[in-house]
């Protein structure tokens, strides 16, 4: 099989039934059974959809990005062949991290659900811990003082807007 074509196959099964699939689908839906309330305002429904979509934006634009340009998958047994800083990531270090919690807090103003609101905060909390203690050590060790000088520009969780982090990155 070529590797463009394994690397989307394996990226689009890891996110329907890996990480994004089971954090914005199969949970959601467990806690939720997807019931928006009766009688909630349309302004709370457009402001959740706008969220979710806004959310989906950065893990699908990063996927595209991770299988064409850096010729591997978002999946961490299969990485990318380089190390990539470019689109969303010149800006955010995680950029998939941000989109999905962003559709989660959608997804909890959507359902206006305590429930969601803790899972949010669980989500968050376990994605801060795979990245400190797995992922940003394993990419560390693979890309070395790229990797360092990259973190040192661009934020992990809050977009870097300053022109030293995207100047870094061209």
């Amino acid at each position: 099989m070529a590797p463009l074509r394994r690397s989307v196959i394996v990226s689009i099964l890891f996110t329907l039934f890996g990480g994004p699939g089971f954090i914005l689908v199969y949970l959601p839906y467990w806690i939720t059974r997807f019931r928006v309330p009766v009688g909630q305002p349309l302004w709370q429904t457009l402001a959740a959809g706008v969220l979710i979509f806004a959310g989906l934006i950065p893990l699908l634009e990063s996927i595209q990005r991770f299988i064409r340009k850096g010729r591997g998958t978002l999946m961490p047994g299969a990485p990318t062949e380089h190390l990539m800083v470019t689109g969303l990531n010149r800006y955010v270090r995680n950029p998939m991290y941000v989109g999905v919690l962003t559709a989660v807090i959608g997804e909890t103003v959507l359902f206006h659900s305590q429930s969601m609101l803790e899972y949010a905060v669980v989500v968050w909390f376990g994605f801060n811990l795979f990245i400190l203690l797995y992922e940003e050590p394993t990419l560390c060790r693979r890309y070395g003082a790229e990797y360092q000088h990259y973190c040192e520009q661009v934020h992990r969780w809050w977009p870097t807007l300053s022109r030293n982090g995207r100047k870094a990155q061209k």
